[in-house]
């Protein structure tokens, strides 16, 4: 039995699971924002995922004080959390909400903390849907996860 397998290199049943968590650490250890930036480039190729005119105007959240003055945030924040979905699993709005709120100032009295704007962040998890590359969970998971579109999207840019 020893002489059938000194040609070969044995491929143990945890072979596929090595590689994907070699693939996510590799993910994991790569700077986030320039992630993030080359993302972006990727996703503006996508004509589902397009800004709207109105975000230009908008705060991003309740707790900020000025409108977002930067071009590419739609896509930057699009690419942002389908990172956070690659490497956190499925969550929703909410959690999402939450992760990308911030301490408001309120003048005299003691900052706390609010959460971010929910139609900016559902509108751009309806834009990923429609691109194919999240879709809805079923089963134990909730909210959203990453297709396998989606998936090969992140790991072709590490």
């Amino acid at each position: 039995m020893l002489e059938s397998t000194l040609g070969k290199e044995p491929k143990s049943k945890f072979y596929k699971a090595s590689f994907l968590v070699v693939i996510m650490h590799a993910l994991q250890t790569l700077d986030a924002q320039t992630f993030n930036v080359k993302l972006a480039e990727a996703l503006k190729k996508y004509k589902e995922i397009e800004s709207p005119e109105w975000v230009l105007f908008v705060k991003s959240g309740h707790g900020k004080q000025r409108p977002i003055n930067e071009e590419d945030f739609w896509y930057k924040r699009c690419a942002s959390i389908l990172r956070q979905l690659y490497l956190r699993g499925g969550f929703g709005v909410r959690r999402l909400r939450t992760r990308y709120g911030n301490r408001k100032n309120r003048g005299k009295q003691p900052a706390h903390f609010v959460r971010s704007s929910g139609k900016i962040i559902r509108m751009l998890l309806q834009q990923s849907e429609k691109a194919g590359l999240i879709a809805k969970a079923t089963g134990k998971e909730k909210g959203r996860v990453l297709t396998d579109d989606g998936k090969k999207l992140l790991e072709g840019l590490n």
